[in-house]
């Protein structure tokens, strides 16, 4: 699968939104990516998470266990360990930090990917791999479906932004970039044009 099949794929599925957004950083953007429309569907989903289990397996990298971060890891995170042909879990957030629940365990030495939906700056992937190695895992690999352009990737031309969280020395594999410019929003043109940003999941069709 190709940048710009992916690219396809999201505007297919109504996945790539175009309007004035609030992001969870606090800035603003033009473009929002809802991986969960294209999700929604099954046989996609499958498909996906086999391409992007395929890369993981060519780049010789061995694993025994992937692990999402709820909510919007779990899906992709599911089908990546079903092409792996590996165990699932996930961690969730509880008063505040990563923690893994539910009857989760993580066995000394098991070699985990850390796999989300989108990556943005890897912040909540970077927090579920250290609970995955707190628990005696070894975190071999970050995944996601797309990538937002500032952490690269396996296979990609991207250069480090500073703001990316993900560690240099463990490989971080995405299907995709997705390379959108994002405003202060004190510099936002869109505001200044006397637009009103929404934070995606404020309105019927704008789930997050």
């Amino acid at each position: 699968m190709t940048n710009r099949e992916l690219e396809e794929l999201y505007k297919k599925y109504g996945a790539l939104l175009e309007g004035h957004f609030l992001l969870s950083s606090g800035k603003h953007s033009k473009y929002y990516l809802q991986s969960a429309k294209i999700l929604e569907h099954p046989e996609i989903g499958e498909k996906l998470g086999k391409e992007l289990a395929k890369r993981i397996k060519n780049a010789g990298i061995e694993v025994d266990l992937v692990c999402s971060p709820a909510l919007g890891g779990i899906l992709a995170g599911y089908e990546l360990a079903r092409g792996l042909g590996v165990r699932f879990i996930f961690t969730e957030r509880k008063d505040g930090e990563m923690t893994l629940r539910r009857g989760f365990e993580v066995k000394p030495g098991e070699r985990v990917v850390i796999c989300e939906d989108i990556i943005t700056t890897g912040g909540s992937a970077l927090e579920a791999s250290r609970e995955i190695e707190k628990r005696g895992g070894k975190v071999v690999a970050f995944s996601a479906i797309a990538n937002r352009g500032l952490c690269p990737r396996v296979g990609g031309d991207i250069s480090r932004s500073p703001q990316c969280k993900l560690p240099e020395n463990i490989p971080f594999f995405a299907l995709g970039d997705f390379q959108f410019e994002v405003y202060d929003p004190t510099e936002c043109p869109l505001c200044k044009e006397g637009s009103t940003p929404i934070k995606p999941g404020s309105r019927p069709g704008k789930e997050v």
